[in-house]
């Protein structure tokens, strides 16, 4: 027995210290090793398959791969939290995929859906292993059927440290949170040098496909992080947030004494007067526990804020108009990001605060041959179809058709709360006079004049700040300094809110 044990751990000392590790401490990347021991609860980490490797020819056991095929695999924790994980493995056969590193890929994306726990994979291959062919492919389709499988029902965390390259990057994209790290994650469908040769495009590595890329221009990357050390630290802050399960509610803290907060900074964060920009940022701030939150999605569809937050220790989803990017406008990319930040929310039960200021949707017709409605639509289709709490306030105006979206009281959100400053309309006092009255200051002696008086009774007469409330499409009018509290205790109060949904195999939004 003693013989077999010093055995076993003479192979798996060799087999956990195998791989070109100084090679990747030289290119600025920790080992597949290193970064689970960073991103689990210390001693917590089961590997499976670690002896698993590539079959050599028949008669030719020299042929085989080397052990654990590039991807180490298994469970362990997060604050107490259990996880499925894996982390490719670029010191061996560059982290391509074949057949046996597929199986255990699979192996622990299934256990993590049995079990209900959040899948994390760390990303930092080469792609497909061309020597094993089509078998290579089958591998990433089979990954693939399985996050869509688990889709909705525990979170998938993808994390890019490294080269992510042709089919590979399906995986990330269809992750619910991707990960990239600044100057080392890289990530396309074809590289430069395919691009070169069909386009004749001189295009680098970083510049096709770089962090900045999929979290500025593409939005592919959630979170974009200086270095590995801090994004793991990221995913973790991130997985203390979710419920392991979609059968599970988020992680609750101790209540923070939010239903009484007083909060009079917030009335002057916002000017009263609609065209004058301030960070949302700072409102959100106000409004949750310690003024901590985590941005989704910061650096794509800036003109739109998402972020995961306690209030009174419960876990909630913001969405907020930002004055400072475009006045807060909707268009086709905010809507987009908005939209899947909300049904990530009602998947895994998080309630939904949205904070309201904006203008409308971008005119143009850049905007119009985009998408605009059809992507617009998308944010509607989301905020009708969740069953979560959701409060919404409106913070300064509230025009046209992004009003009805940004959860209105008509499209079901359960209580709708508004700042003295508030402006709900069709459009803004200026654009409506001039179509309703156009013709009657054309005629006028004094044009100037009159429209100025008409912009005045208009306000006056429909845009003043109880003119939702007298029709029921808001239910108080509240003192900024009193929203953190009205908003905990409106969320106390929907906390068992149970929505019945409709029989269907699922419902067809305008993707």
């Amino acid at each position: 027995m003693t013989a077999l044990r010093e055995r076993r751990d003479e192979l798996r000392d060799r087999i956990m210290n195998s791989g070109a590790v100084e090679r990747q401490r030289s290119l600025g990347k920790l080992s597949a090793r290193q970064r689970l021991e960073a991103l689990l609860d210390e001693g917590t980490f089961l590997e499976f398959d670690m002896y698993r490797r590539r079959p050599g020819a028949p008669g030719d056991p020299a042929a085989q791969g080397p052990h654990t095929d590039g991807v180490i695999a298994g469970f362990g924790s997060i604050e107490g939290r259990q996880v499925c994980v894996y982390a490719q493995d670029f010191s061996i056969a560059g982290g391509s995929l074949g057949e046996a590193h597929a199986a255990k890929i699979h192996k622990v994306m299934d256990l993590a859906l049995s079990t209900g726990s959040p899948i994390i994979g760390l990303n930092d291959s080469g792609g497909a292993r061309i020597q094993e062919g089509v078998m290579a492919l089958n591998g990433y389709g089979g990954i693939f059927r399985r996050q869509v499988q688990a889709s909705g029902v525990v979170p998938q965390i993808s994390v890019v440290l490294g080269p992510c390259a042709g089919g590979a990057a399906y995986s990330p994209a269809l992750a619910d949170f991707t990960f990239m790290v600044r100057d080392i994650a890289k990530m396309y469908l074809t590289g430069p040098d395919v691009v070169a040769a069909v386009s004749g495009e001189q295009v680098s590595h970083e510049q096709l496909g770089g962090a900045r890329v999929h979290g500025e221009l593409s939005g592919v990357a959630t979170f974009v992080s200086d270095d590995e050390q801090s994004c793991l630290e990221d995913v973790r802050y991130l997985v203390s947030m979710l419920p392991r399960n979609n059968l599970e509610q988020p992680p609750r803290l101790a209540p923070r004494g939010a239903a009484t907060d007083s909060r009079p900074a917030l009335a002057g964060i916002v000017p009263s007067a609609s065209n004058k920009p301030y960070d949302m940022r700072q409102v959100i701030a106000e409004v949750v526990d310690d003024g901590a939150y985590l941005e989704v999605h910061e650096g794509w569809a800036p003109n739109v804020v998402c972020a995961l937050a306690r209030i009174d220790g419960d876990v909630v989803g913001l969405v907020g108009n930002q004055p400072t990017s475009s006045a807060g406008v909707l268009d086709t990319v905010a809507s987009q990001k908005a939209a899947r930040f909300v049904r990530f929310c009602d998947a895994f039960n998080i309630a939904l605060v949205t904070l309201v200021d904006v203008p409308g949707f971008l005119p143009g017709t850049e905007q119009e041959h985009g998408g605009a409605i059809r992507h617009g639509a998308k944010l509607m289709y989301a905020y009708c179809e969740a069953s979560v709490p959701r409060v919404q306030v409106i913070v300064r105006k509230a025009y046209g058709g992004a009003y009805i979206v940004m959860d209105s009281r008509s499209i079901g959100t359960d209580i709708s709360l508004a700042w003295p400053t508030n402006e709900i309309a069709v459009m803004g006092a200026d654009g409506a006079v001039n179509i309703i009255h156009r013709k009657q200051m054309a005629a006028a002696d004094d044009p100037e004049a009159l429209r100025e008086q008409l912009v005045g009774r208009y306000k006056d007469e429909l845009m003043h700040s109880y003119y939702a409330a007298e029709r029921g499409l808001v239910d108080e009018v509240i003192d900024p300094a009193q929203t953190r509290a009205v908003v905990a205790r409106s969320l106390a109060l929907l906390r068992d809110k149970h929505r019945p949904v409709p029989q269907r195999k699922h419902g067809n939004i305008p993707l």
